[in-house]
């Protein structure tokens, strides 16, 4: 795969490598949204049927790109807590079980189950990672797979940790989870889209990805896959679109009780959004053009001789089977400041970001070799004083 910088608007003297914060746009995708505040000027082009088509069509491409078994199983949703905030209101309520969480997990993964945890009886299990570097990965995955057991309601876990890339087993995790009737749910914002994912590999209870990062969409539109076990679910919010037959709009003052099929009555109101959900399927049809196993290789061989120079300099990366290549976090020797080093990349324009104990890198396919080098010239240039 080649660097695909001229699909996007980016300045040559600006060195993005934080797409775990916020995509670039794609010129494509800009365009869209264009059209859809056009539209606006002339709302009597817009028919019942514009309400429904767009939706389906976005609800399909995510589908195929997690390979979902059906497209109606993927809700529309405006962020991340949204959709994890719809599982924590159809989890089980009589339960004194427990739900486990990584350590230093995105808060949108972790504050429903603590509120969920304030109104049962249930515990929330947080699994620290290692404090020794070598084999952490490998380690972490082992405690997590060791605290599953029968007393387990739920795992709650991304595909990689946020702020480091440490990747996680979801296979073998969804295997032990099923064994014992524990739900998962997976929250893949930093992954899906630049991380190939399998709903019927993993076969999570549910996938939840906000869409404006490795998804390459707008900010305040996410989706999610909602499986079996939710399929009687209650929705958050009673959208009238959601509801059978709203596809007729005459008829839409005969109240019904029944939902539209799979996981579209747990969409977020006003789903048909006519400026985000064009950008999103361009987005979407983009990344499938791309393929993320394509994506993943291009980010490993852009960053493999920086990876392999990072311990000679004296900072810390996870083994290589246990981290992922489009995020992966380095850690500082200690007569580095992360603060002193973010404000030289800054001054660089050397974009990227401090999380929890890390620097996180996040390439893309926009990422070029120049960028890699300038930003290995300022570690190495760090890594030297001492």
């Amino acid at each position: 795969m080649d660097c695909q910088k001229h699909l996007f608007s980016l300045p040559e003297d600006h060195h993005y490598l934080n797409c775990a914060y916020f995509s670039p746009i794609l010129k494509s995708v800009e365009e869209a949204g264009k059209r859809g505040i056009e539209q606006k000027r002339t709302p009597w082009k817009v028919s019942p049927e514009h309400f429904f088509k767009d939706s389906d069509r976005l609800r399909s491409l995510f589908a195929q790109l997690v390979n979902a078994p059906k497209a109606n199983r993927v809700a529309i949703l405006p962020s991340a807590s949204y959709g994890l905030s719809t599982v924590a209101k159809n989890l089980p309520r009589d339960t004194s079980k427990k739900i486990i969480v990584v350590g230093e997990q995105f808060p949108s993964n972790v504050y429903p189950w603590m509120r969920y945890c304030d109104e049962t009886d249930a515990q929330l299990e947080i699994i620290k990672a290692p404090d020794k570097p070598k084999g952490r990965g490998k380690r972490w995955n082992e405690h997590i797979l060791d605290a599953i057991d029968k007393n387990t309601l739920m795992v709650a876990i991304g595909n990689v940790h946020w702020t480091d890339g440490t990747l996680f087993d979801l296979i073998s995790i969804g295997k032990k989870c099923r064994e014992i009737g524990a739900f998962l749910v997976i929250d893949g914002t930093q992954s899906v889209g630049a991380l190939p994912f399998d709903i019927q590999e993993i076969r999570p209870d549910a996938l939840i990805c906000a869409g404006y990062k490795w998804l390459m969409g707008p900010y305040s539109i996410a989706l999610g896959y909602f499986g079996p076990r939710f399929r009687e679910g209650i929705p958050l919010e009673e959208g009238w679109l959601d509801r059978k037959g709203s596809e007729d709009f005459a008829g839409l003052v005969n109240y019904v009780d029944e939902y539209q099929p799979g996981s579209i009555r747990f969409d977020v109101g006003e789903r048909s959004n006519f400026i985000l959900v064009p950008m999103m399927i361009k987005a979407l049809e983009q990344l499938l053009e791309w393929e993320p196993k394509n994506i993943q290789n291009y980010c490993k061989d852009l960053t493999q001789q920086l990876v392999e120079e990072l311990p000679q300099l004296g900072f810390q990366i996870e083994d290589t089977e246990w981290r992922s290549h489009h995020l992966f976090g380095i850690r500082l020797p200690e007569h580095i400041s992360a603060k002193e080093l973010q404000q030289n990349l800054t001054d660089h324009n050397i974009h990227v970001s401090v999380r929890g104990s890390a620097i996180r890198i996040a390439p893309n396919v926009y990422n070029e070799e120049e960028d890699i080098e300038a930003l290995k010239n300022i570690l190495k240039s760090s890594g030297s004083t001492s």
